[in-house]
């Protein structure tokens, strides 16, 4: 995970000092990318311990179209909590965009089947696209996509994936997100019967809230270990279908985990 070192080591060398909408403060650069290989190992950040189960259960709940935080809840993720509102609803957030973007005719779109659909047959499509950024749905999400548009490619047999972040929570959100992605790009493959290729990142604002520098830079301190690898259950043939138990991470040796405060 040199990448994610070398991006966290850079704006602390040469990020802007901004204000945000939260108040904290953040060191800030503009435009940035990363790219993972997934054939050399599953990219999860080894210079702190992750939580896995709410990496593996946030896709789920993503994929189900699912927008209220019990079923995370229920399962012992807590990660967006501090967003929804008494009843655990977040609005239309991410769940509702991939599986149910409303159409003009008053239909909704399921961006997820319909882009499984198009890799299966029109594999050298540029159309390959999912987008959480419905610009008409903004007010009414309790918090608007940060992960918000990502591009599917399909090359030699091997499926990529790139993601557009445009805001990114280096310390807390983005070794996630890295995380995340890799796990839908793999199952995405699995089920139109390619190997995973490449995960590529890219940034619009990349920044370090000011309250977690010192956790930056101890983290920087730690040598990265080996990757471990993900399996998935061969048998799940249906994106909708994987379940918890269909993942299993073999070999994952972090550092201790490193506390952060959520900017909210």
């Amino acid at each position: 995970m040199r990448q994610y070192l070398d991006m966290m080591r850079h704006v602390l060398e040469n990020g802007t000092k901004k204000e945000d909408r939260t108040g904290t403060g953040t060191l800030s650069v503009f435009g940035h990318q990363m790219r993972f290989d997934l054939s050399e190992g599953f990219p999860m950040v080894t210079t702190k311990k992750l939580h896995l189960k709410s990496i593996i259960h946030e896709l789920i709940w993503f994929l189900a179209g699912d927008t209220n935080t019990k079923y995370l809840t229920d399962n012992g993720v807590r990660i967006w909590n501090e967003w929804a509102d008494g009843n655990g609803d977040l609005g239309p957030v991410y769940g509702h965009q991939w599986r149910s973007w409303p159409a003009a005719d008053g239909s909704s779109i399921d961006q997820i089947s319909d882009v499984i659909a198009r890799i299966k047959t029109d594999p050298d499509c540029r159309r390959l696209i999912v987008s959480a950024w419905n610009v008409g749905e903004i007010p009414k999400m309790a918090l608007p996509p940060c992960h918000c548009f990502f591009q599917f490619y399909v090359a030699k047999g091997k499926l990529s994936c790139q993601l557009y972040q445009r805001s990114a929570d280096i310390f807390l959100g983005v070794p996630f997100n890295i995380a995340s992605y890799s796990l839908l790009t793999m199952m995405v493959a699995q089920v139109c019967g390619l190997k995973p290729g490449d995960f590529v990142h890219t940034f619009g604002d990349a920044h370090l809230y000011s309250n977690h520098l010192e956790q930056a830079r101890e983290q920087l301190s730690r040598a990265p270990k080996a990757l471990p690898e993900m399996r998935l259950n061969p048998d799940i043939k249906n994106i909708f279908d994987f379940k918890f138990e269909d993942f299993e991470l073999a070999g994952y040796d972090a550092h201790p985990h490193i506390k952060g405060a959520v900017a909210v």
